[in-house]
């Protein structure tokens, strides 16, 4: 407790660093006061049917993300899942199509391009996205009198600009807090939605065992509490991975195979590099069929089975995204050609293996070995809630035992504290994290 007092002390002495913990609460605090902002003509005391819809199934995910904006119909309940659909999009595109290809290996001016392309989409999306919420918020709030000036098209047009607008602002958002914040905006912005739904998901929850008829309750409470520390523990410990892979190399020094210092270096492969990405890109996957069910008022019963977090099909196409985008993200953020370029070009070597193809080919084939088993691991923490729901806990808690509501808030809350204890090393200041044990990891959101 003392080290943590000392910490907040030295964060507050670093002028810089103070300014941007304060920009980032100031943009956060922006964007929760959006969340209660109604869509104009929409009366909210009569929205207890939408409320209700978004208290189960993918629909409360989809609020969840959208830190309860979508239960509101406030000018943000789109929230940032668009932006993350499109950028799925792009980084498919950039691995079948030329074009893209050559933007991404055009550095900084490619990267702005492929930026640029990817907010196109996002509209492009948003423009889709908006009525079908507006149709499926008719469709809930029928007879009720919630539309205060009409649903026709005027409504439904101006409707849809402001929800597109307010996405975009909230993009605009994540990307202050990346240049001017703590970094990592978009990641901030997700996380800060999951936090606002764990308060009254535990009172929820407290409130049912207590109210329950069977004696026990608060000893069931309290053993769930016991066991979503320690689903957060194995969160941890799974986010801060890091394999050490017998990929041990050396330096050549005039010649000679000899290792700098004596001391054993190597190549630190991650158990599972591709962090959640994954389980972001398999859950707005998954999205898609609730989108389509929002669209008729009797879906298909393929399309009723991808609307239950809970069914078997469900979680058995889940995890087969997971698996498929762990291997693909892996692919595009660790090229095995280029760091077997990038050692042989700074004398480095690995002992028994030729530099070149053939180095590439062993980081290749160790990469494909444990990236396997890692995307199990994943996979079996992003199904975790649909198992703390069969054993009877409240959709809304049982969100929080796993998936990417636990990832994502472990994740980010782990790399915000990276970013603040670099700023407090650089200053020879102790941070709040063992130096060393959070390495590299990539941005939950990386964009």
């Amino acid at each position: 407790m003392k080290k943590i007092i000392e910490t907040i002390k030295n964060i507050w002495r670093i002028e810089d660093l103070r300014s941007r913990i304060l920009i980032t609460i100031l943009f956060i605090a922006i964007y929760r006061f959006g969340s209660f902002v109604v869509l104009p003509g929409i009366d909210p005391g009569k929205l207890q049917q939408l409320q209700q819809q978004t208290s189960e199934g993918l629909m409360s995910l989809l609020n969840m993300f959208s830190g309860g904006a979508f239960s509101n119909a406030s000018v943000f309940a789109l929230g940032i899942m668009p932006y993350i659909s499109a950028s799925i999009v792009i980084q498919l595109l950039a691995v079948v199509v030329p074009y893209f290809q050559k933007m991404q290996r055009e550095g900084e001016s490619g990267r702005r391009k492929i930026n640029q392309y990817t907010r196109w989409l996002t509209i492009a999306i948003l423009l889709f996205q908006a009525p079908t919420y507006l149709i499926n918020l008719r469709a809930q709030t029928q007879g009720t009198g919630a539309f205060m000036v009409g649903d026709g098209f005027w409504f439904m047009a101006s409707s849809t600009i402001i929800l597109a607008a307010g996405s975009m602002f909230i993009l605009w958002l994540g990307e202050r807090i990346t240049d001017k914040g703590i970094g990592n905006g978009v990641s901030v912005i997700i996380m800060i939605g999951i936090i606002a739904r764990m308060p009254g998901a535990i009172i929820e929850e407290l409130t049912t065992a207590l109210s329950g008829a069977e004696g026990g309750g608060l000893i069931k409470f309290l053993f769930e509490i016991i066991a979503l520390l320690a689903v957060m523990a194995l969160a941890i410990i799974l986010v801060k991975a890091v394999r050490k892979v017998p990929v041990q190399y050396a330096r050549r020094i005039e010649g000679n195979n000899r290792q700098v210092g004596g001391a054993r270096q190597y190549i630190p492969l991650k158990l599972f590099a591709a962090n959640v990405m994954p389980i972001i890109f398999a859950q707005a996957i998954m999205f898609i069929p609730l989108t389509l069910a929002q669209i008729g008022d009797n879906p298909s019963a393929i399309i009723a089975k991808f609307t239950d977090h809970t069914s078997f099909v469900y979680n058995l196409v889940f995890v087969i995204l997971i698996i498929a985008f762990t291997y693909f993200y892996t692919a595009m953020t660790l090229n095995p050609v280029q760091m077997a370029e990038d050692m042989k070009r700074n004398n480095g070597f690995i002992p028994g293996v030729k530099p070149g193809k053939p180095t590439a080919d062993y980081l290749d084939s160790v990469m494909s070995h444990i990236t396997f088993p890692g995307s199990l691991f994943i996979a079996l923490i992003a199904i975790l809630p649909a198992f703390a729901s069969i054993f009877g806990i409240n959709q809304g808690f049982a969100q929080f035992f796993g998936g990417t509501s636990l990832l994502i808030l472990v994740g980010v809350v782990l790399d915000t504290l990276q970013q603040i204890e670099s700023h407090l090393l650089v200053r020879h200041y102790d941070g709040l994290l063992n130096a060393g044990h959070v390495r590299n990891r990539s941005n939950v959101a990386a964009y």
